[in-house]
């Protein structure tokens, strides 16, 4: 297998700026979502971030919509079709039924190329945890590292990317499900910032309520600095929802107290950012595991 072409593929929830995909050669299945009545595919019509979040806190209420069995099929097809094999980093199935619809056309597509290998992997992470993941599959590929041991690698350290996240917009997590409506309401009006994990059923799980973003980020700070495993990657990555100062913030403060200096920041986009609003910041990295500590 070590001498065969593959290619390694994930979807648009990586959070992955577009230009940074595109020059690391990683190519991506578009989840969709819907603004004030329009579908926007992430492909040929998309919003940029920042007027995704002002439609947001003009009152817009977006909702996404999962990749399909057939397009995860056209999508894969387009590499077997050049004789390459596909290794393809899924967004969580805690989230999203995308990686439902890519195992049935991994499963169509073995029928129809029995000489080719399609490999995909349920993440079981979210915007850059899924990001950090895929980002170090792709270091190791570049290295030599085979589609079979890569697959494996992913396997085996997937479940210690640990996301750490902190809300501001309590309602939209109601929506979702995440807080009652009385708990938005009553944190709102006393500034309750809920703390967010993923935990290993790729699912998003309340842990915490803090008052105040610089509470929650020394509370993330700490837990990272007594965590982090570095073995695994050296690699810290932030995410935001139209916030930058703020994940700029805690990025300067994992600098000073956890000695890290290896960092990405980007936007939640908009597929994620339909369920987290404006004003949240999530922090990933390779941990000793995924509960809070």
């Amino acid at each position: 297998m070590a001498d065969r072409e593959y290619v390694l593929t994930t979807d648009n929830t990586t959070d992955f700026p577009e230009s940074f995909l595109e020059e690391c050669g990683i190519e991506f299945i578009s989840l969709s979502y819907v603004i004030d009545g329009v579908i926007y595919d992430g492909v040929k019509r998309k919003l940029g971030n920042k007027e995704f979040y002002d439609r947001i806190r003009g009152g817009a209420m977006p909702v996404t919509q999962q990749a399909n069995p057939e397009s995860s099929k056209a999508f894969f097809e387009r590499f077997l079709k050049e004789g390459k094999d596909i290794l393809h980093i899924a967004f969580s199935s805690g989230l999203s039924g995308t990686y439902q619809s890519a195992h049935l056309a991994q499963m169509e597509l073995a029928e129809e190329y029995p000489d080719r290998k399609i490999i995909v992997i349920d993440s079981l992470c979210a915007s850059m945890g899924e990001g950090l993941l895929v980002y170090e599959a792709w270091r190791r590929k570049n290295e030599g590292m085979d589609l079979e041991t890569l697959a494996k690698w992913v396997e085996d350290h997937k479940l210690l990317l640990f996301h750490d996240v902190v809300a501001d917009d309590l309602f939209h997590l109601q929506r979702g499900g995440r807080v009652s409506k009385t708990a938005a309401i009553m944190g709102t009006a006393l500034g309750i910032k809920p703390m967010i994990y993923v935990n290993d059923e790729g699912k998003l799980i309340p842990y915490g309520k803090v008052r105040g973003k610089k509470a929650a980020f020394n509370a993330m700070v700490e837990r990272l600095a007594k965590t982090i495993d570095t073995s695994v990657s050296n690699e810290v990555f932030i995410s935001h929802s139209d916030c930058l100062e703020e994940a700029q913030a805690l990025e300067e403060m994992i600098r000073q107290k956890a000695g890290i200096h290896n960092f990405k920041i980007s936007y939640i986009g908009s597929v994620i950012g339909t369920h987290t609003g404006v004003g949240t910041v999530a922090l990933f990295y390779f941990a000793s595991g995924r509960t809070p500590k």
